[in-house]
Protein backbone atom coordinates (compact mmCIF):
# COMPACT_ATOMS: atom_id res chain seq x y z
CA UNK A 1 0.00 0.00 0.00
CA UNK A 2 2.86 2.17 1.04
CA UNK A 3 4.79 1.52 -2.29
CA UNK A 4 1.62 2.41 -4.21
CA UNK A 5 0.87 5.39 -2.77
CA UNK A 6 5.17 6.76 -3.16
CA UNK A 7 4.46 5.50 -6.97
CA UNK A 8 1.29 7.79 -7.15
CA UNK A 9 3.73 10.63 -5.42
CA UNK A 10 6.31 10.57 -8.10
CA UNK A 11 4.29 10.11 -11.15
CA UNK A 12 2.46 13.53 -9.75
CA UNK A 13 5.89 15.54 -8.92
CA UNK A 14 7.07 14.08 -12.62
CA UNK A 15 3.58 15.69 -14.30
CA UNK A 16 4.54 18.47 -11.85
CA UNK A 17 7.95 19.08 -13.26
CA UNK A 18 5.82 19.00 -16.86
CA UNK A 19 3.45 21.50 -15.60
CA UNK A 20 6.07 24.15 -14.69
CA UNK A 21 6.94 24.13 -18.43
CA UNK A 22 3.35 24.55 -19.03
CA UNK A 23 2.73 27.55 -16.68
CA UNK A 24 5.40 29.30 -17.98
CA UNK A 25 4.92 29.08 -21.73
CA UNK A 26 1.48 29.00 -22.33
CA UNK A 27 0.80 32.50 -21.57
CA UNK A 28 3.53 33.58 -23.57
CA UNK A 29 2.69 31.65 -26.67
CA UNK A 30 5.24 29.90 -26.42
CA UNK A 31 5.50 25.62 -27.12
CA UNK A 32 5.45 23.57 -24.50
CA UNK A 33 7.68 20.50 -26.29
CA UNK A 34 10.33 22.83 -28.21
CA UNK A 35 12.95 23.75 -27.13
CA UNK A 36 14.01 21.37 -24.28
CA UNK A 37 14.88 23.07 -20.95
CA UNK A 38 16.97 25.57 -20.51
CA UNK A 39 18.44 27.74 -17.41
CA UNK A 40 17.34 31.02 -17.54
CA UNK A 41 20.66 32.50 -16.61
CA UNK A 42 23.46 31.04 -19.18
CA UNK A 43 20.88 29.13 -21.39
CA UNK A 44 22.77 25.68 -20.70
CA UNK A 45 20.43 22.91 -21.88
CA UNK A 46 19.54 21.00 -18.60
CA UNK A 47 20.18 17.54 -18.13
CA UNK A 48 18.50 14.51 -16.75
CA UNK A 49 20.00 14.73 -13.37
CA UNK A 50 18.87 18.86 -13.46
CA UNK A 51 15.10 18.36 -13.97
CA UNK A 52 14.75 15.05 -11.15
CA UNK A 53 11.63 16.39 -9.27
CA UNK A 54 12.14 17.97 -6.21
CA UNK A 55 15.63 16.27 -5.47
CA UNK A 56 17.36 18.51 -8.12
CA UNK A 57 16.18 21.56 -6.52
CA UNK A 58 17.77 19.86 -2.73
CA UNK A 59 20.77 18.49 -3.82
CA UNK A 60 21.59 21.48 -6.31
CA UNK A 61 20.94 23.93 -3.27
CA UNK A 62 18.80 25.88 -5.85
CA UNK A 63 21.28 26.56 -8.03
CA UNK A 64 22.09 26.06 -11.79
CA UNK A 65 24.59 23.49 -12.05
CA UNK A 66 26.17 25.24 -14.66
CA UNK A 67 26.29 28.87 -13.75
CA UNK A 68 25.29 28.57 -10.12
CA UNK A 69 22.87 31.49 -10.56
CA UNK A 70 19.80 30.74 -8.56
CA UNK A 71 16.67 30.02 -9.41
CA UNK A 72 12.92 30.04 -7.83
CA UNK A 73 12.07 27.45 -5.46
CA UNK A 74 8.22 27.27 -6.76
CA UNK A 75 9.10 24.54 -9.64
CA UNK A 76 9.88 22.55 -6.82
CA UNK A 77 7.21 23.26 -4.72
CA UNK A 78 4.85 23.01 -7.99
CA UNK A 79 6.36 19.88 -7.99
CA UNK A 80 5.76 18.23 -4.72
CA UNK A 81 2.37 19.98 -4.50
CA UNK A 82 1.44 18.20 -7.20
CA UNK A 83 3.19 14.72 -6.07
CA UNK A 84 0.97 15.14 -2.96
CA UNK A 85 -2.80 16.35 -4.96
CA UNK A 86 -2.07 12.88 -6.87
CA UNK A 87 -0.96 10.99 -4.04
CA UNK A 88 -4.52 11.92 -2.33
CA UNK A 89 -6.66 10.76 -4.60
CA UNK A 90 -5.24 7.03 -3.40
CA UNK A 91 -7.85 7.84 -0.54
CA UNK A 92 -10.81 7.81 -3.00
CA UNK A 93 -10.17 6.13 -5.86
CA UNK A 94 -8.97 2.50 -7.04
CA UNK A 95 -6.24 2.62 -10.20
CA UNK A 96 -8.23 2.89 -13.11
CA UNK A 97 -9.60 5.11 -15.39
CA UNK A 98 -11.27 7.55 -12.85
CA UNK A 99 -7.88 7.95 -10.99
CA UNK A 100 -6.50 8.88 -14.40
CA UNK A 101 -9.20 11.72 -15.33
CA UNK A 102 -8.98 12.96 -11.79
CA UNK A 103 -4.99 13.67 -11.99
CA UNK A 104 -5.80 15.35 -15.51
CA UNK A 105 -8.15 17.45 -13.25
CA UNK A 106 -5.85 18.18 -10.73
CA UNK A 107 -3.06 18.79 -13.26
CA UNK A 108 -5.41 21.66 -15.23
CA UNK A 109 -6.24 23.37 -11.86
CA UNK A 110 -2.75 23.20 -10.62
CA UNK A 111 -1.39 25.09 -14.18
CA UNK A 112 -4.89 27.76 -14.32
CA UNK A 113 -4.27 28.55 -10.51
CA UNK A 114 -0.48 29.74 -11.06
CA UNK A 115 -1.11 31.36 -14.03
CA UNK A 116 -4.05 33.41 -12.58
CA UNK A 117 -1.64 33.92 -9.77
CA UNK A 118 0.91 35.25 -11.98
CA UNK A 119 -1.02 36.63 -14.73
CA UNK A 120 -4.60 37.28 -13.77
CA UNK A 121 -5.85 35.39 -16.70
CA UNK A 122 -7.40 31.96 -16.88
CA UNK A 123 -6.68 29.94 -20.10
CA UNK A 124 -8.89 28.98 -22.25
CA UNK A 125 -7.00 26.47 -24.13
CA UNK A 126 -7.17 24.46 -20.60
CA UNK A 127 -10.72 24.86 -20.55
CA UNK A 128 -11.68 23.29 -23.49
CA UNK A 129 -9.87 20.47 -22.74
CA UNK A 130 -11.16 19.94 -19.68
CA UNK A 131 -14.70 20.15 -21.10
CA UNK A 132 -14.92 16.87 -22.78
CA UNK A 133 -13.05 15.19 -20.18
CA UNK A 134 -15.55 16.23 -17.90
CA UNK A 135 -18.46 14.91 -19.35
CA UNK A 136 -16.17 11.29 -19.90
CA UNK A 137 -15.59 11.64 -15.77
CA UNK A 138 -19.61 12.74 -15.46
CA UNK A 139 -20.48 9.48 -17.56
CA UNK A 140 -18.72 7.09 -15.23
CA UNK A 141 -19.70 8.65 -12.02
CA UNK A 142 -23.22 10.55 -12.20
CA UNK A 143 -26.36 8.71 -12.78
CA UNK A 144 -27.05 10.57 -15.80
CA UNK A 145 -25.07 13.97 -17.27
CA UNK A 146 -28.01 15.89 -15.97
CA UNK A 147 -25.99 16.40 -12.87
CA UNK A 148 -23.03 17.22 -14.75
CA UNK A 149 -25.02 20.33 -16.68
CA UNK A 150 -26.85 20.96 -13.08
CA UNK A 151 -23.44 21.68 -11.69
CA UNK A 152 -22.22 23.85 -15.09
CA UNK A 153 -25.64 25.78 -14.66
CA UNK A 154 -25.30 26.67 -10.77
CA UNK A 155 -21.52 27.14 -10.83
CA UNK A 156 -21.28 29.08 -13.85
CA UNK A 157 -24.95 30.93 -13.52
CA UNK A 158 -24.05 32.41 -10.38
CA UNK A 159 -20.38 32.97 -10.74
CA UNK A 160 -22.18 35.07 -14.48
CA UNK A 161 -24.03 36.81 -11.86
CA UNK A 162 -22.01 38.18 -9.84
CA UNK A 163 -19.55 39.62 -13.25
CA UNK A 164 -22.58 41.71 -14.24
CA UNK A 165 -23.35 42.73 -10.32
CA UNK A 166 -19.71 43.70 -9.58
CA UNK A 167 -19.28 45.29 -13.06
CA UNK A 168 -15.65 43.54 -13.78
CA UNK A 169 -14.81 42.70 -9.98
CA UNK A 170 -15.44 39.23 -10.88
CA UNK A 171 -13.23 38.28 -14.39
CA UNK A 172 -15.07 36.73 -17.30
CA UNK A 173 -12.34 33.76 -16.89
CA UNK A 174 -13.72 32.73 -13.60
CA UNK A 175 -17.40 32.64 -14.97
CA UNK A 176 -16.32 30.20 -17.54
CA UNK A 177 -13.60 27.98 -14.73
CA UNK A 178 -16.57 27.88 -12.29
CA UNK A 179 -18.56 26.30 -15.16
CA UNK A 180 -16.19 23.67 -16.28
CA UNK A 181 -15.31 23.06 -12.57
CA UNK A 182 -19.65 22.16 -12.12
CA UNK A 183 -19.18 20.05 -15.15
CA UNK A 184 -17.12 18.11 -13.37
CA UNK A 185 -18.27 18.35 -10.31
CA UNK A 186 -22.14 17.90 -10.26
CA UNK A 187 -24.23 19.76 -8.52
CA UNK A 188 -23.99 19.14 -5.11
CA UNK A 189 -19.89 19.34 -4.96
CA UNK A 190 -20.44 22.59 -7.26
CA UNK A 191 -22.40 24.19 -4.83
CA UNK A 192 -19.48 23.50 -2.17
CA UNK A 193 -17.03 24.30 -4.23
CA UNK A 194 -18.27 27.94 -5.11
CA UNK A 195 -18.99 28.72 -1.74
CA UNK A 196 -15.95 27.43 -0.05
CA UNK A 197 -14.04 29.48 -2.76
CA UNK A 198 -15.64 32.39 -1.36
CA UNK A 199 -15.01 31.68 2.07
CA UNK A 200 -11.26 31.04 1.62
CA UNK A 201 -11.30 34.31 -0.51
CA UNK A 202 -12.76 36.32 1.81
CA UNK A 203 -10.68 34.65 4.56
CA UNK A 204 -7.46 35.19 2.55
CA UNK A 205 -8.35 38.78 0.89
CA UNK A 206 -9.01 40.10 4.66
CA UNK A 207 -5.52 38.74 5.67
CA UNK A 208 -3.70 40.04 2.64
CA UNK A 209 -5.17 43.80 3.66
CA UNK A 210 -4.96 43.81 7.13
CA UNK A 211 -1.17 42.91 6.79
CA UNK A 212 -1.16 45.34 4.32
CA UNK A 213 0.26 43.17 1.65
CA UNK A 214 -2.19 44.26 -1.12
CA UNK A 215 -4.19 47.23 -0.92
CA UNK A 216 -7.94 47.53 -2.07
CA UNK A 217 -6.36 48.71 -5.30
CA UNK A 218 -4.28 45.84 -5.89
CA UNK A 219 -6.59 42.69 -7.88
CA UNK A 220 -6.22 39.48 -5.79
CA UNK A 221 -7.07 36.46 -8.52
CA UNK A 222 -9.77 34.07 -7.59
CA UNK A 223 -9.29 31.45 -10.16
CA UNK A 224 -6.80 29.83 -7.37
CA UNK A 225 -9.26 30.25 -4.77
CA UNK A 226 -11.80 28.08 -7.22
CA UNK A 227 -8.72 25.68 -8.09
CA UNK A 228 -8.15 24.75 -4.76
CA UNK A 229 -12.36 24.21 -4.02
CA UNK A 230 -12.24 22.09 -6.42
CA UNK A 231 -10.15 19.74 -5.77
CA UNK A 232 -11.44 19.71 -2.18
CA UNK A 233 -14.95 19.51 -3.56
CA UNK A 234 -14.16 16.64 -5.92
CA UNK A 235 -12.85 14.22 -3.26
CA UNK A 236 -14.56 15.64 -0.03
CA UNK A 237 -17.61 17.49 -0.97
CA UNK A 238 -19.79 14.33 0.52
CA UNK A 239 -17.86 14.53 3.60
CA UNK A 240 -18.56 18.29 4.16
CA UNK A 241 -21.85 18.15 3.29
CA UNK A 242 -22.43 15.52 5.77
CA UNK A 243 -20.54 17.47 8.38
CA UNK A 244 -22.52 20.72 7.60
CA UNK A 245 -25.76 18.99 8.39
CA UNK A 246 -24.90 17.23 11.32
CA UNK A 247 -24.50 20.58 12.68
CA UNK A 248 -28.27 21.17 12.49
CA UNK A 249 -28.89 17.39 13.54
Amino acid sequence: MYLLFFAYFVIGAVIGSFLNVCIYRLPAGKSIVTPPSACGSCGHRLGALDMIPVFSYIFLRGRCRYCGAPYSCRYAIIEFLTGLLFMSCGLYYFPGLNMVLAWIFIACLVVEAFIDLDHQIILDEILLLMVPLGLVYAYFNYPSLKESLYGALFAGGLMLIIFLVSRGGMGAGDVKLACVLGLWLGLKAAIVCIFLAFILGGIIGVGLLVTKLKTRKDPIPFGPFLCFSAYISLLFSPYLIYFYWSLFA
